[in-house]
């Protein structure tokens, strides 16, 4: 009981400062300079929602024998780890207007563990292999979940930029160029993270998975992903790809890389309850 209380504590808090960022923030008539700055309760409030959430996965991942990693908890971890990075990166980075993104997206997240439960434990999860293995993934996921939000976001200010009225987050966030700055800074680690977690995943699958490696649909897909993001990153540095094409690339690479996990894992466990 006390677990339920906890999903649902966490939710409602997620709630209330998604909507207390959106009142303020993103409905707001524009401010200048530092007005629109995270006052100190704001950066720490989301302390309480991520502690709980934290605490949710733990029981939903680790309940029991094994490694309990459905698609739900998968899905939460991923959003967890995103709102635990964004958190810290507001210490350094002026990016409050993610925060009306991020908020409503985790309270629906931190409840897919209940509503789509693992089926069946893992195997080999007591191998550090496949522990490294995991926790390389999760992180290239977080990453590149901020970086898919951070080019929507950019979107919608270049759609906006000559506006003659815009939302006060958006007139109040740092420069494009910034802002485009900070895309690439997150997706060079992503990419990093990433093509570990396919070296990984190839080189030492037998220890990994318990078996050969097998080509699949999720392996083709990871491959297609981590070649968009090669390219992104190679037209970058060698043909100054940014804006409007550094935006495509981004969430092109992005839905392919949850088809890639996700995808897979809502199939089987969902609709083919295997």
């Amino acid at each position: 009981m006390s677990v339920i209380l906890a999903y649902l504590v966490a939710c409602l808090l997620y709630g209330l400062i998604g909507w207390h960022f959106w009142r303020t923030r993103w409905n707001a008539p524009a401010r200048s300079g530092g007005d629109s700055m995270v006052a100190g309760w704001e950066r720490y409030a989301i302390l309480a929602p991520l502690l709980l959430h934290g605490y949710t996965l733990y029981q939903s991942v680790f309940a029991g024998a094994g490694l309990n990693f459905g698609v739900g908890s998968a899905v939460s971890s991923i959003v967890w780890l995103t709102a635990t990075i964004y958190w810290l990166s507001g210490f350094f980075y002026r990016l409050e207007g993610l925060q009306t993104l991020v908020a409503p997206v985790a309270a629906v997240a931190v409840l897919l563990p209940l509503a789509f439960p693992s089926l069946r434990p893992l195997a080999n999860t007591e191998l550090p292999a496949f522990k490294a293995h995991i926790s390389i993934a999760m992180l290239a996921y977080s990453l590149l979940t901020i970086a898919a939000l951070h080019a929507l976001l950019m979107a919608v200010v270049e759609r906006r930029l000559h506006h003659p009225s815009m939302p006060s987050v958006l007139t109040n966030l740092p420069p494009l160029l910034t802002m485009e700055k900070l895309l690439f800074r997150v997706i060079w680690v992503g990419f990093i993270l990433l093509t570990l977690t396919l070296i990984s995943g190839i080189v030492f699958s037998e220890e990994v998975f318990g078996q050969p490696l097998k080509f699949t649909h999720k392996t083709l897909f990871g491959i297609i992903s981590w070649g968009v993001f090669a390219a992104l990153l190679t037209g970058r540095q060698l043909y100054g790809w940014r804006g409007r094409i550094a935006i495509r690339w981004t969430l092109a690479g992005f839905v392919i890389l949850l088809l890639a996990y996700l995808g897979s894992k809502f199939v089987l466990e969902v609709i083919l309850q295997r």
